[in-house]
């Protein structure tokens, strides 16, 4: 974990209602963001990334949800402990997100172009006009075709993929220290996602922008991320530089995702792997691992004590009994 971090999240726990009561979907997670850097926060849907990236925005759906214990410390400041009102001017300027559904997240009512002015205008302090301008041009920068028309235009006329870039655009109008992004490209065809995530690069190349990245999409990983953050029912179970961790496993769930990645070329010769089983009900977690049920490398130690989160390397972590005898 960088020692430079801009972000730095250490035993965050957030909770939502169920029917047996309060239920920790996020469980005691660590993790940084290092300056400039862009960590991917991977896993299976379920896991808990998306709620750890609301968590990190005080997003959390109230009343029910609820961060019960941790620190997220941006810059130094735990935004955990400021009010509400210091909050709003955090989020948009100092950290923005660009959410998985933009549909959910644009006002139906207002065209695109007049939010992301707005936007401009309370973030950055600018005129109506340098509004308008810097919005066409942001709309140009994510690939946005006839930004000036797409700027008049409402978000129910626009393709799911214009809704993802133009949430993209307003995202980064308040130029923003972090910026997390919650599977942002999950609507976008493979060139136009290829040239978001450039523009992105490029971007955090002239400001020194880091990244949260939510995926489940380890090619985009392999291409973009400095480091990985793996999560399974709640729980960070290894965390490495991306390099590291892509050459070497040091968790049988991240093996397990590697497996199922397709590799072209050789579906003819390889079958396609899947995790058998399914994740964990998290309101019945037992004191074992939780992902021992699922696991060909678990023994009886796995089902009765769960592991720490432990290094087992320079800049490696792995909640793991056997973590030295993963298959590389």
């Amino acid at each position: 974990m960088a020692d430079t971090a801009l972000l730095r999240v250490r035993d965050l726990v957030t909770s939502v209602p169920t029917q047996q009561g309060a239920t920790r979907v996020v469980d005691g997670v660590s993790f940084d963001v290092g300056r400039a850097a862009t960590v991917a926060l991977v896993g299976e849907s379920g896991c808990g990334k998306t709620v750890t990236a609301l968590s990190i925005l005080r997003l959390v759906a109230s009343p029910g949800g609820r961060i019960e214990s941790g620190t997220v410390e941006l810059d130094g400041v735990d935004l955990l402990r400021l009010t509400e009102r210091e909050m709003r001017g955090v989020r948009g300027r100092a950290v923005a997100m660009v959410f998985q559904e933009p549909m959910t997240s644009l006002h139906p009512c207002h065209t695109v172009g007049w939010q992301v002015r707005e936007s401009l205008t309370v973030h950055r302090r600018m005129s109506r006009g340098q509004a308008r301008a810097r919005a066409v041009e942001l709309f140009d920068r994510v690939g946005l075709p006839e930004p000036s028309t797409i700027y008049a235009t409402y978000p129910h006329r626009l393709s799911a993929g214009q809704r993802q870039r133009a949430m993209i655009a307003m995202a980064l109008a308040g130029e923003p220290k972090l910026l997390v992004m919650d599977d942002p490209t999950s609507a976008l065809d493979v060139n136009t996602q290829s040239q978001v995530l450039e523009y992105l690069g490029d971007l955090q190349e002239s400001t020194s922008m880091s990244i949260l990245l939510i995926t489940h999409d380890l090619r985009i990983v392999a291409e973009h991320a400095s480091d990985v953050v793996v999560m399974y029912a709640g729980r960070v179970v290894e965390s490495a530089s991306a390099p590291d961790l892509l050459a070497r496993q040091r968790h049988p769930y991240t093996r397990g995702m590697m497996e199922c990645v397709p590799r072209l070329g050789s579906l003819s010769h390889r079958r396609l792997l899947a995790i058998e089983g399914v994740a964990p009900v998290l309101d019945h977690v037992g004191p074992g691992c939780r992902f021992a049920e699922r696991c060909p490398m678990r023994v009886d130690r796995c089902a009765q004590e769960e592991p720490e989160l432990a290094a087992v390397g320079p800049g490696r972590w792995a909640r793991c009994w056997r973590h030295d005898e993963v298959p590389s």
